[in-house]
């Protein structure tokens, strides 16, 4: 396969990877002559770069790793200590253990499975990490989203309302905005068959030291099983969420007297 069908996210990729593994800064013709690339695709790539921090030039015109890659491993290393807590923590809840308890993250209005607590009965569905689902029919996704405005949330969807995976998903704006005030009122979030006909879920946020919600978890269930543990279930399921809080630094608001 020749450089020139490389699309432009594998050269930028190789750009990096090089500039890292280099042991002295390099210039843009280096670059380009290491890579084969050529020397305008070259420039444009590293413009762009430069533009979002992820690399800086000193004033020999050579090129080194920038400050925009140190929030990307921030954010890498929070979502690994979200899934390092949960599963920590989730170990203190017997009722939660019973049953398969998943965690996910917020992402471009789908749902991405973090990890997951599986229960000794199978429920038929696969929560494997990196599974994406549509945020607006997941009881994880719906919880993330009840922590923002509606004009987020239809900016997330401005291509349009994703299609209803069974009978009973939310299909407009309207009715998601019903569902969401209910969440802000308890916390918690249901999923009655949306993803997966006969399967309930509940689930919550998780927010961090900023008060922003960067996770949320969810326990599933068999239908049958909902009514009669719906209760026991959502209150060990919002004591979990507020453990792992606490060990990410958030501080809740309390209202003075």
């Amino acid at each position: 396969m020749s450089t020139a069908a490389v699309p432009a996210l594998d050269k930028t990729f190789q750009i990096l990877d090089l500039i890292t593994d280099s042991s002295q800064p390099l210039t843009a013709a280096h670059i380009a002559k290491a890579l084969d690339l050529p020397r305008s695709s070259t420039h444009n790539i590293l413009q762009s770069l430069l533009a979002k921090h992820v690399i800086y030039k000193d004033s020999d015109n050579r090129f080194h790793l920038g400050s925009y890659l140190m929030y990307w491993a921030g954010k890498y290393e929070q979502q690994q200590g979200v899934i390092q807590l949960f599963k920590d923590l989730i170990m203190h809840y017997p009722i939660l253990l019973q049953h398969t308890v998943t965690l996910s993250k917020l992402d471009l209005g789908e749902v991405v499975f973090l990890a997951c607590h599986e229960a000794p009965a199978p429920l038929g569905f696969t929560f494997r990490a990196g599974v994406r689902v549509p945020a607006v029919f997941s009881a994880t996704g719906k919880a993330m989203l009840s922590t923002l405005s509606m004009d987020s949330i239809q900016s997330i969807y401005a291509s349009g309302f994703p299609k209803p995976i069974t009978p009973h998903g939310v299909d407009n704006f309207t009715d998601l905005s019903t569902e969401l005030s209910a969440i802000k009122d308890s916390r918690i979030s249901l999923d009655d068959g949306q993803l997966r006909e006969g399967m309930y879920c509940l689930g919550t946020y998780i927010r961090n030291a900023s008060g922003h919600a960067i996770a949320g978890m969810a326990v599933s269930f068999l239908q049958a099983e909902y009514e009669s543990k719906r209760a026991d279930v959502s209150t060990v399921l919002i004591e979990l969420a507020e453990q792992i809080e606490q060990r990410l630094g958030f501080k809740a608001k309390h209202s003075a007297y």
